[in-house]
């Protein structure tokens, strides 16, 4: 039997500050009703000035080798459109942080598509028998990344910080925690739909907490810039159609989902996904009301999320999907595992 990726251990790591949207609406200029009419956010998780990706990720990926009970890795795949730096990538730190070095270790950029590419990934390390066990983390610190002015209130009431990672090791398709199959799927042709033009993270959070802070830099092309109307039509598309493909290359139908997570970009979009691909509310699992859109981590922060509040049990046949930047989409199907999520604020 053809080896897959097993998923034995989940973990993740959010920020103790919490940013209500009545904290955010006197400079974007709009009301706490607005934002949650448009996007159903009600808070997000925000990092203290001067913590970096590498922090969250590092902290995510300790819970999830303590969720899978092991304490070495053969590679480590730091999912993030946030990285610490431009050169070097922030995984092989993040592996050094962790007690898991000399293990391989590599950014993957796909933006909020990250988890579900990491996911594919990651199991195509261990099929091919270059890995028999990967940590995989999706971590991101949008928030250094926001301009809070009413011309650039979109992205800003969007996003929000947080990691998740999981464990996946090498077993066969009948485990509980099989991973796959995939649909993976891009369109450079709308990169700029959603687009950081320039920078990383680690100089921004040493700006943020110097004192006194620095003037803010007021480029344009240093912060998020998303074309809200067109991303909207284009993420419902994709995910719908992305999904569909998947169910069918698992020969499954969408009344075999016990399930269902897609990235937490906002309520709206996450509704009529599901709606299209005919998932019923009672098996629909989010998180984006309490912690916005998270990027690479959406998806297992809001994993963890469920498996902490029961609605996400062993045995549970799940279908996640994805859309971000790039453009980018992509789903997996996998067998949910006995697992306990550890998770931490920092």
């Amino acid at each position: 039997m053809s080896r897959v990726a097993v998923l034995e251990g989940l973990g993740t790591a959010v920020p103790s500050r919490t940013v209500p949207n009545a904290e955010l609406t006197p400079a974007l200029e709009v009301t706490d009703e607005w934002i949650r009419r448009r996007t159903g956010i009600a808070e997000r998780r925000i990092v203290d000035p001067g913590t970096t990706t590498a922090d969250l990720a590092s902290t995510a990926g300790r819970n999830a080798l303590k969720s899978a009970q092991v304490d070495t890795v053969d590679a480590v795949v730091v999912a993030t459109t946030t990285p610490d730096r431009l050169s070097p990538a922030t995984a092989p730190e993040v592996a050094w942080r962790v007690g898991v070095a000399p293990a391989a270790a590599f950014d993957l950029a796909a933006v909020c598509s990250g988890f579900v590419y990491g996911l594919a990934t990651c199991a195509g390390l261990i099929a091919a028998g270059i890995a028999e066990r990967v940590l995989l983390i999706g971590a991101e610190t949008n928030s250094y990344f926001l301009q809070h002015t009413p011309q650039t209130r979109g992205p800003a009431v969007l996003f929000g910080d947080g990691a998740g990672a999981v464990v996946l090791r090498a077993g066969t398709a009948d485990e509980p925690g099989a991973v796959g199959p995939f649909d993976l799927g891009s369109d450079g042709g709308a990169a700029d739909l959603i687009r950081i033009e320039a920078g990383g993270c680690r100089q921004r959070a040493r700006d943020a907490a110097a004192e006194p802070p620095p003037e803010p830099d007021t480029r344009a092309d240093l912060y998020w810039a998303v074309s809200g109307q067109e991303v909207y039509r284009r993420a419902i598309e994709h995910m719908t159609q992305s999904s569909l493909r998947v169910l069918s290359a698992a020969g499954h139908t969408v009344a075999d989902v016990d399930r269902f997570v897609a990235h937490q970009a906002n309520q709206r979009i996450l509704d009529r996904v599901a709606e299209l691909v005919g998932v019923d509310a009672d098996r629909r699992i989010g998180n984006v009301a309490t912690v916005g859109n998270t990027g690479a981590a959406s998806i297992p922060l809001a994993l963890g999320d469920a498996c902490r509040d029961g609605s996400l049990r062993a045995g549970h046949r799940l279908l996640a999907t994805s859309f971000g930047g790039g453009l980018t989409w992509g789903s997996a199907l996998l067998t949910w595992p006995a697992v306990d999520a550890v998770g931490t604020e920092q």
